[in-house]
């Protein structure tokens, strides 16, 4: 039975990551930072993980063992005027996102190099497949993630390890911005509320969703496709970005 290690697990593109390789039968390790009994499926274990704690990854990775995929998925975002948005929440997005995604793929290189085998599949979003308004951070932390993994794919490649990418689209039903301790409002200055109004209006009813149950196929497909094949756009609203650029 192969095993998967999954970041940001409680809720979200995690949660029902999770949910989606359990019922393929596979051993499950579903990470967060305050595991609660009962949330996931019997059979799924619970690890605590923080990212960005470097002792809780080292932690994290001990007790799960030899692990054959890892998902990078915890992450947290972050909408509004970059004028207005605060330095340190913009490192603690970075912190999250993008070194956190470093050190757990630095974390699990040495067991998947010396067995020749393992996929690192990390989640970014549809911000890096065209540009986006009022996310300039949170789209610079994953962009950064897309080009670390696009040159990882060739330095791990050399020892069978694939690296891949899943870009999720806009999900409604996710808790992206509910995760910060200051209001969307205070994000859009005054002189940016005629700019960002048409935009918050579009957002209140898109043409194209993506789905939690979008991603979860599309990392399952990820991490198991043998092909070189790096970008695999989960969602309607992903896919048609992707093919338009």
């Amino acid at each position: 039975m192969k095993t998967v290690l999954i970041t940001g697990s409680s809720s979200g593109y995690g949660f029902e990551t999770a949910r989606h390789f359990h019922a393929q039968g596979w051993d499950v390790i579903a990470t967060m930072r305050t595991p609660r009994e009962g949330l996931l499926p019997e059979g799924v274990r619970l690890l605590t993980l923080d990212v960005t704690d470097p002792a809780s990854i080292t932690a994290a990775i001990e007790a799960a063992g030899p692990i054959d995929v890892l998902v990078n998925n915890a992450g947290i975002g972050l909408v509004g005027a970059f004028e207005a948005a605060p330095m340190d929440y913009v490192r603690k997005i970075f912190e999250t996102n993008t070194f956190g995604t470093m050190a757990m793929v630095q974390a699990v290189i040495p067991q998947m190099r010396a067995r020749r085998s393992g996929v690192i599949v990390n989640v970014t979003s549809s911000v890096t497949l065209a540009p986006m308004p009022l996310a300039a951070a949170y789209t610079a932390s994953k962009q950064a993630v897309e080009g670390f993994t696009g040159s990882l794919t060739h330095e791990l490649g050399a020892f069978d390890v694939r690296v891949k990418l899943v870009e999720p689209g806009y999900a409604p039903t996710t808790r992206f911005a509910q995760n910060i301790d200051f209001s969307i409002e205070e994000m859009i200055p005054e002189p940016y509320a005629d700019f960002a109004r048409p935009i918050f209006e579009a957002f209140a009813s898109p043409s194209l969703t993506t789905k939690e149950s979008d991603v979860a196929e599309a990392v399952w497909l990820a991490a198991n496709d043998a092909s070189d094949r790096l970008h695999y756009p989960a969602g309607p609203d992903a896919v048609a970005l992707a093919r338009a650029g």
